[in-house]
């Protein structure tokens, strides 16, 4: 059975450096053997169809292909439409009330528990806040996350030690899950 899937990299395009052309990103992951592949901005995601793997082996295939391609490596976390659909749907923020630039979602590789984030003093941050999910953490942030001191605090390397971490704004969010959907 065909699964529709997005695959998120971390750290590509930003800054002028770790340079992946969505168009050579299609290529690859076509030639990897996926189906209906399409990328959405340069920020590093893409969807592809695919009847073969899970998340876990499609990311590590993926990350495996772009550092060989490319000749540096890239974290790569791949979830399902099914997946995607749910991170909205459980979202604890009221999204339709916001702007896009405040709400993120950062998708994690492993279910993450409070006590990772124990050491945060959450109301030092207010009116930033945040909530876990399911393999991810919803961050609102109200000027922004280039401005947040909060995401600051939750993307430190001993918060996130042994995980992939990645962003994304509330509009790519979504867009994912129509995109995966299709």
């Amino acid at each position: 059975m065909t699964t529709m899937y997005a695959a998120l990299l971390r750290g590509v395009n930003v800054g002028g450096s770790r340079k992946v052309p969505m168009a050579d990103l299609r290529a690859l992951l076509t030639s990897l053997g996926h189906d209906a592949v399409r990328t959405h901005l340069q920020s590093g995601q893409a969807v592809f169809a695919s009847d073969h793997g899970d998340e876990e082996s499609l990311a590590t295939e993926l990350a495996e292909a772009i550092e060989k391609r490319f000749g540096f490596p890239v974290d790569v976390i791949v979830r399902d439409h099914a997946y995607l659909k749910r991170v909205v749907e459980a979202c604890p923020f009221p999204a339709a009330e916001l702007e896009a630039k405040q709400l993120h979602v950062t998708y994690v590789s492993a279910p993450v528990d409070a006590d990772r984030f124990a050491g945060i003093d959450a109301p030092a941050f207010h009116p930033e806040e945040f909530r876990l999910g399911d393999r991810a953490l919803y961050l609102y942030a109200p000027d922004g996350l280039g401005r947040s001191k909060l995401a600051e605090a939750l993307g430190r390397p001993r918060v996130n030690k042994g995980l992939i971490a990645t962003s994304r704004n509330w509009n790519t969010v979504t867009k994912l899950v129509e995109l995966t959907g299709a």
